[in-house]
């Protein structure tokens, strides 16, 4: 039996300091074989006739752009396409995409590719929709945190990887690069109007694309499902507007269901969808369990891993990806900068819910038997390690280019990302972020 009902210790509410309530935002989605071919119908659903189509140059190169342009057209829109869209997206990119959409004078939005092409699509029709100074919508403290004043124009996302979950998400992530760091745009307001969840795109996927955005939808499974409960934040009963309750309100019933499943299916299939190109069952797997995944975090909210790799990702010096991604710049892929400090916080935050780490591993398929509460976080750990390990993923932080003596650096970037850091089961400082980045350098 779950320890679900436990875990939010809602029984006898007298008295009751937290949020007893959640809420549940999901948009609209399509998923299956050939679904891209649909856009068209979607557009003309939503209005749309003057399409800003977002990707980027690798996507645009493919046959889903065209795939889709050509469907957009067949329902009578005018599409303008966009492909300058950036691969890990930063300030710069999200103010140029969003003057293409400023200029252009567009009533919809489709985007065609990964996380990085949708939150450029978010960001762009966001400015469009309502011009502000850059950092007015940027999530505080490194921006003003403003909400977004109201509903955006449509927008069709239609990713192309498996992992992000972008296309069910009303977050856009970017590097902001004067201060090197990642952080990002939070509002129901982003989510996309609908999404096409097409699993034939993870043909042209490499397996490190694929093992990276697998274990990005592993981890927004496993913190969600790992985070503190929303009964346990804190709420202000006497200015408290429920229907601006945050979307990473913490762990709920309807975001554990998520979890599990997307757990079980990543457990079963991430390893098999790297390692066998020709296993489409597998990827296409992987690629629903992404899709679930998203919706899961984005109703309940990551937290350490998701707030360390920030940090890695934007103090990146010399480290190239694999064969798939780009190779004129250096880059740590988000899901790889994001897994690499798994281990090491799961071993942090084990026992502060206990049950709930033994459960994410069971998901994931780790025997358990015999496991006690004060095994929690290594059994984690070491599941993590023993999937890293079978598709060849780098062998913690110093594999892309960081040692011990960063850690402090790397505390003082990652602390800031307290929207999802207070998101953790354990309370953090720079000083235990700055042990927990030590204990991911090397890991076997």
């Amino acid at each position: 039996m779950y320890t679900c009902c436990r875990y939010y210790g809602l029984e006898g509410l007298t008295g009751h300091e937290g949020d007893a309530s959640f809420t549940v935002e999901v948009n609209h989605f399509t998923f299956g074989p050939g679904c891209l071919r649909e856009a068209g119908s979607h557009a003309r659903a939503l209005g749309m006739r003057r399409v800003a189509l977002y990707t980027d140059k690798q996507v645009n190169a493919l046959p889903y752009v065209a795939t889709v342009k050509r469907s957009l057209e067949a329902a009578g829109c005018e599409v303008a396409i966009y492909w300058e869209c950036e691969v890990e997206p930063t300030d710069r990119s999200f103010r140029a995409a969003a003057k293409f959409a400023q200029e252009g004078n567009f009533d919809g939005f489709v985007s065609v590719g990964g996380g990085s092409v949708m939150d450029t699509t978010k960001a762009a029709n966001l400015y469009a929709t309502y011009p502000d100074d850059f950092l007015a919508y940027v999530n505080a403290p490194i921006g003003l945190g403003k909400a977004v004043p109201g509903p955006l124009k449509p927008h069709i996302a239609c990713p192309t990887t498996c992992g992000t979950g972008s296309e069910v998400t009303g977050i856009a992530i970017f590097d902001l690069l004067e201060q090197q760091c990642k952080t990002g745009i939070l509002s129901r307001h982003l989510l996309p109007s609908r999404a096409l969840v097409d699993p034939e795109v993870t043909h042209t996927l490499s397996p490190a694309i694929i093992a990276a955005n697998g274990f990005d939808a592993l981890s927004h499974a496993l913190e969600s499902y790992t985070a503190r409960p929303h009964s346990a934040k804190a709420k202000n009963y006497e200015g408290f507007d429920g229907a601006r309750r945050p979307m990473n309100q913490g762990a709920n019933l309807w975001s554990d269901m998520g979890a599990r499943e997307a757990l079980r299916l990543i457990g079963q299939n991430l390893v098999r969808a790297v390692n066998d190109p020709s296993d489409e069952q597998a990827r296409g797997a992987v690629m629903y369990a992404a899709l679930v995944a998203g919706m899961t975090f984005s109703n309940a909210g990551c937290h350490l891993p998701h707030g360390m790799s920030y940090a890695v990702s934007g103090l990146v010096r010399d480290y190239k990806p694999p064969a798939g991604y780009p190779q004129d710049a250096p880059m740590v892929p988000h899901g790889m900068s994001v897994v690499l400090n798994a281990p090491s916080v799961y071993r942090f935050t084990g026992e502060a819910a206990p049950e709930r780490h033994l459960e994410g591993a069971q998901f994931l398929g780790a025997d358990t038997r015999g496991a006690t509460t004060a095994d929690a976080g290594e059994v984690v750990a070491k599941k993590l390690i023993e999937m890293m390990r079978a598709v060849h993923f780098p062998n913690g932080l110093n594999a892309v280019g960081y040692t011990e003596a960063d850690a402090d650096t790397l505390a003082d970037r990652a602390y800031p990302q307290q929207r999802v850091i207070k998101n953790a089961p354990r309370d953090v400082t720079k000083a235990s972020l700055a042990e927990l980045f030590k204990g991911a350098m090397r890991y076997w």
